[in-house]
């Protein structure tokens, strides 16, 4: 079943020299369990396409439908019923609410979303037991490593359990260890079923994905479904739950 499919994109910003052309006529259809990587070298348009993905920005030209559901002439409010019922984003530079604690940073959006206090306590303790942060829920966020703010980052992003998972250079502002962590991490989430679409420039992050798309100059230049689609290897040795 496809989930997300992107149709003729154009995404063109005004500037005070030359317009600059982010994507020109891009297409895409992803399938439900996917885990496709987007790489390509800086300023290729691989952002550009994941906020009009995410609804975050709207295209020049073209449409994005993601569940069944096109995001073409929806307001602002119409947009962001959209995300909270399809769309988890998890940024490079983590976005958490420094004053509140571990447990209430997952449970806010659940709550926004209408879920009662309660319920969306309960799912938040269970995501962060899932992904090693169950002893933390008590904790501020500028307590944690950069490994564990990306996963709590992680644990926010699913709590209104996504049709899809958005994730711009998860890694980029980890060290070697906590990346690997991260990616070790999506690779579990995938196996369980979760969509995943991550935008990358790094050959080792992409690793993970069962499907590399290359962009370049705002298009599609390989949409992966070749015989070099196949799943690859998992990039690092199941995660220790109490490590960095």
């Amino acid at each position: 079943m496809t989930i997300m499919e992107a149709r003729g994109l154009r995404k063109t910003y005004e500037s005070e020299g030359a317009p600059v052309r982010a994507l020109r006529g891009l297409d895409m259809v992803m399938d439900d369990g996917e885990f496709i990587a987007i790489m390509g070298p800086s300023g290729c348009g691989k952002s550009t396409l994941l906020n009009l993905v995410a609804g975050l920005d709207t295209p020049t030209e073209g449409e994005v439908v993601v569940a069944g559901e096109s995001l073409a002439e929806k307001n602002e409010d119409d947009l962001a019923r959209m995300r909270r019922r399809h769309i988890g984003i998890v940024f490079q530079f983590f976005n958490l609410l420094e004053g509140m604690s571990v447990l209430e940073n997952v449970t806010l959006p659940a709550m926004i979303a209408g879920t009662k206090r309660r319920q969306a306590e309960s799912r938040a303790r269970d995501l962060l037991d899932l992904l090693g942060l169950g002893d933390k829920a008590r904790s501020a966020p500028g307590v944690l490593s950069g490994g564990q703010r990306q996963r709590l980052a992680i644990a926010r992003a699913l709590a209104n359990a996504p049709t899809l998972l958005l994730a711009d250079e998860p890694t980029g502002a980890l060290d070697s260890e906590g990346g690997l962590e991260i990616l070790e991490l999506f690779r579990r989430l995938h196996a369980g079923g979760q969509a995943i679409l991550l935008v990358t420039h790094d050959e080792h992050v992409a690793a993970p994905a069962s499907r590399v798309v290359r962009m370049r100059d705002g298009r599609v230049e390989d949409d992966g479904r070749g015989a070099a689609a196949e799943p690859r290897p998992p990039v690092a040795e199941p995660m220790n739950a109490g490590g960095r």
